[in-house]
């Protein structure tokens, strides 16, 4: 008996956005092929089938569908693979992740009926949001990404918003804040942009600096936590984390775990890799047609992946919010003039010690 969490991209790479700051479209240019297509059914049954077998009995499998942009797979491969999965595992949960381009009430209803959780990528603010997130023609995508969120919000779906932080939207952290917070009670997550994987850090028109998404940290959370003393709990997902971690309880995500290993994402053909952001040919574990979910977990590449990601930056050790840090992402690891360390260091210890005596007083508050 196990539990495993998928990250399944049914449409590889392929995406009707052309959003400038892409890191999966980077991904993909730096692998042997660049796009594996759209998921078959057979390779969708698959790995239904290997995820259920781990799990059973008494254990739970988790899909979260990423692309790319996953809804290309079309509705009716999600309706077949919903069905394939409860049959084999009825407590199976399923999460996706939208640009909302092709939503209508169709998607939003079977969303609904199925227990989605949906997680709808809208930067900010107008002006930021068609500043970089344009469609195949070139044009801005608020207006139909917001029209996407009234229709799931009127189909009673559960959504959360993802925002990119660019360098851009750091120089307007209470705008942004503003922006979403009148869309509706949502929870936020609020993503570091990434450069490009064999690029210098910072030389990207959108690239965000330590400095800048300090900065951004700080004020987002002066907005977060003004709303908590008036009574509004807003999720943020890396204040949930903190929280968590200062309540004795383990954070959500793998970052603020410090290790890596989480989870399986699943290409389009099947083929397996330790992390949505190392889908690339050195780190390909296997196919899940060939191969069971433990053989994966205990694969060569995975045991190497986790032992690379175990690779703490040294400055950890000496660092007085380690505990809470825990190094950060990997991907965000740089090798810098002390060795092995995380690119946005300056902003988590510029964070750290402005935020941390409120934080604590949050923890007290909200797990009393």
């Amino acid at each position: 008996m196990g539990s495993v969490t998928f990250l399944v991209k049914p449409a590889s790479g392929l995406c009707d956005m052309r959003c400038r700051y892409c890191f999966y479209e980077d991904v993909s240019e730096n692998r042997t092929q660049k796009s594996l297509g759209l998921m078959g059914l057979d390779t969708a049954e698959a790995l239904i089938r290997a995820g259920s077998a781990y799990a059973a009995p008494g254990g739970h499998v988790h899909y979260l569908f990423q692309g790319g942009e996953p809804t290309l797979a079309g509705l009716d491969f999600f309706r077949t693979f919903v069905r394939k999965a409860r049959e084999l595992c009825p407590d199976a949960s399923f999460a996706l992740q939208t640009n909302g381009q092709r939503l209508d009430r169709d998607w939003t209803g079977f969303f609904r009926d199925n227990g989605f959780l949906v997680g709808l990528s809208l930067d900010g603010t107008r002006t930021l949001h068609d500043r970089y997130r344009r469609d195949i023609g070139g044009h801005g995508t608020w207006d139909r990404t917001v029209n996407a969120l009234a229709l799931l919000t009127d189909a009673g779906v559960e959504t959360n918003l993802l925002c990119v932080v660019t360098g851009d939207a750091a120089k307007a952290p209470r705008q942004v804040w503003d922006s979403l917070r009148k869309l509706g009670d949502h929870p936020l997550q609020f993503i570091p942009c990434l450069d490009p994987l064999d690029g210098p850090r910072g030389a990207m028109s959108w690239s965000l600096t330590p400095e800048a998404y300090g900065g951004f940290l700080k004020s987002v959370f002066d907005c977060w936590y003004q709303e908590l003393t008036r009574g509004t709990y807003v999720s943020v997902r890396f204040f949930d984390d903190l929280l968590r971690e200062l309540a004795g309880m383990p954070p959500g995500s793998c970052a603020a775990n410090g290790r890596c290993g989480g989870y399986l994402a699943v290409e389009a053909d099947g083929g397996l890799y330790p992390c949505d952001f190392y889908v690339l040919d050195a780190w390909r574990i296997g196919n899940i047609r060939d191969m069971t979910v433990a053989q994966a977990l205990a694969s060569p590449a995975m045991k190497r992946f986790l032992a690379e990601g175990e690779k703490r930056p040294a400055a950890c050790s000496a660092c007085a919010y380690a505990p809470l840090c825990r190094g950060g992402c990997r991907r965000d690891f740089t090798d810098g003039q002390t060795g092995r360390e995380n690119y946005f260091c300056p902003a988590y210890k510029a964070f750290f010690p402005y935020a941390l005596p409120r934080l604590k007083t949050a923890a007290r508050i909200l797990f009393r």
